[in-house]
């Protein structure tokens, strides 16, 4: 097999008992052959315009000459430091496929201000800003694009058609103004959507840009597809589907774990699809990333299932009890992935293709930046750290006692999401508040960087069961930024992004504490004894 994949305990059980039945129906040969009633009639409208994925090796496979060629252009005008400015499914791929082909591309996937002047002020002289954007209105990205095109300009650089490459969906707003700019434009498959889009040109063309080999990530991709569509008990995407969504009870957190892969950052990707192809109508998988030495791996959660990235080997290896472990090259496992959550959507009973709870923490966003309200004033401060809370927490009147009240809140089958807009760059170790806290609370926790996550897990937050209880640690940006033409700045923009999340998170009934620090390294001695 090119993906292998071994399962144990209530995983195996699920592989044994629906298995069979998804061989039964045709759902592998369905899904290949594009059949959108799968997933029932409400979903079906959407699916038909959706399972473009399917097909995208051989629909994607002119575009490696067409990628080494740009490259090859660019290098020879000495343009060779690549900034990707896109998010979710624009970013998270490209992020893991030049990571592990040991390439250098700069994610930009943020509105933090000195995040976004960081990737302005590293060698702006051989930059090219990489836009990417299905819709094409994105504000992060638009707003990127805007910072990175006015730099140009005021470097006095005559050559900016040559230094921004778009991909976008074709139609797009995008789409008409980087053509009038004359910019080179990629157009995607509209068939194909965000966060099945790794092997499309939104995960190819900064992928390929910046070095790494497309063209045997494709064949790698291409390989595995025959199996995938068998309706067989060995296709490695009915397995992955059943143990992801076919347990019984269902364990409903799916703990991600890197585990001697040769792939670097792979459940980061995979965090995104299964997130936010299955968290809405009050079912989902939360999707954990783990360490190796993570508490969840040892706690015996009634509800967790660790699936662990192993490497390639013939030597036989013993799964752990209770645990998965799979190996498989890139490009295939990009392929298993996404056959295998559209498989767990049919089990769950939902539509995996659409995202019906992301627009409203945009729509929030838009309108707190349309209104530019006053700050909402802190409960109060201690150690340098602002404290707010929607949802009805108590908060006493120190850090400690505000993380309380908000754990007080926290089930026996909830989760903690822990919510950053902070420069992820700049600051790494606030990541490390993840294990702190799942120690501490014997649950389930995750780490989103925002507004990284909002294209990401912010679906399943307000789509999926309602049983997450959220911290929200923002920053005051020692410096802000402008946005040419727009009348926010970036500081502004990150801000109105918490503040909007929070207060649809708060409208579905979930209780979100934010603490707002202005020196994060400064403030991270307190944050770490509050949250002990």
């Amino acid at each position: 097999m090119t993906v292998a994949i071994t399962a144990s305990g209530d995983a195996a059980t699920a592989v044994e008992s629906v298995v069979p039945t998804l061989v039964r129906d045709l759902v592998a040969s369905g899904i290949t052959g594009l059949d959108p009633a799968l997933w029932g009639p409400e979903a079906e409208e959407e699916a038909s315009k959706r399972l473009g994925w399917t097909e995208a090796v051989s629909v994607s496979a002119p575009l490696v000459a067409q990628i080494a060629e740009l490259r090859k252009k660019l290098h020879k005008k000495h343009l060779t430091h690549f900034v990707l400015a896109g998010m979710g499914g624009s970013s998270l791929a490209p992020e893991v496929i030049t990571r592990t082909a040991g390439v250098e591309l700069t994610v930009l996937d943020a509105t933090e201000p000195g995040q976004v002047l960081a990737a302005l002020n590293d060698d702006l002289k051989h930059t090219v800003l990489i836009v990417s954007s299905k819709s094409g209105s994105t504000v992060e990205t638009a707003s990127q694009r805007a910072t990175f095109e006015k730099a140009f300009h005021d470097a006095g650089y005559t050559d900016i058609a040559d230094r921004i490459v778009v991909v976008t969906d074709p139609g797009s707003p995008l789409e008409q103004s980087a053509r009038e700019a004359g910019y080179v434009v990629f157009t995607a498959d509209p068939a194909i959507g965000g966060r099945y889009s790794a092997l499309s040109a939104f995960g190819l063309v900064p992928s390929g840009l910046a070095g790494a080999d497309i063209e045997e990530l494709l064949a790698e991709a291409g390989a595995v597809t025959v199996e995938l569509s068998q309706d067989r008990p060995d296709n490695p995407g009915l397995v992955l589907g059943a143990v992801l969504a076919g347990t019984s009870p269902l364990r409903d957190k799916i703990g991600l774990v890197a585990d001697g892969t040769h792939i670097q950052g792979f459940p980061d990707w995979a965090e995104q699809l299964i997130a936010e192809s299955t968290g809405k109508q009050g079912r989902g998988l939360l999707p954990v990333v783990l360490d190796l030495d993570s508490p969840e791996i040892t706690e015996g959660l009634h509800d967790v299932q660790i699936v662990r990235f192993v490497a390639n080997t013939e030597e036989t290896r013993e799964v752990a009890p209770g645990e998965v472990e799979i190996s498989g090259s890139l490009g295939a496992q990009f392929m298993v992935w996404e056959y295998a959550v559209a498989v767990a959507g049919r089990l769950l009973g939902i539509n995996p293709f659409d995202q019906p709870d992301v627009e409203s923490a945009k729509a929030a966003t838009r309108a707190l930046l349309d209104s530019a309200p006053a700050p909402t004033p802190a409960a109060f401060t201690a150690n340098g750290v602002e404290v707010r809370s929607r949802g009805g927490i108590d908060l006493g009147d120190g850090l400690d006692d505000a993380v309380a009240g908000l754990l007080k809140h926290l089930t026996d089958d909830g989760y903690l999401a822990i919510q950053a807009y902070v420069d992820r760059v700049a600051n790494p170790a606030l990541a490390e508040l993840r294990d702190i806290l799942a120690t501490r609370t014997e649950r389930p926790v995750t780490f989103g960087w925002g507004p990284r996550f909002l294209h990401s897990t912010g679906q399943y937050h307000k789509g999926g069961p309602a049983t997450g209880v959220f911290l929200q640690i923002t920053q005051v940006p020692e410096t802000d930024l402008p946005i040419p033409g727009s009348s926010f700045t970036f500081g502004t923009l990150v801000a109105a992004q918490a503040a909007g999340d929070a207060a649809v998170l708060a409208e579905h009934g979930r209780p979100v504490l934010t603490l707002t620090v202005t020196d994060v390294a400064a403030a991270l001695p307190a944050l770490l004894g509050a949250l002990r």
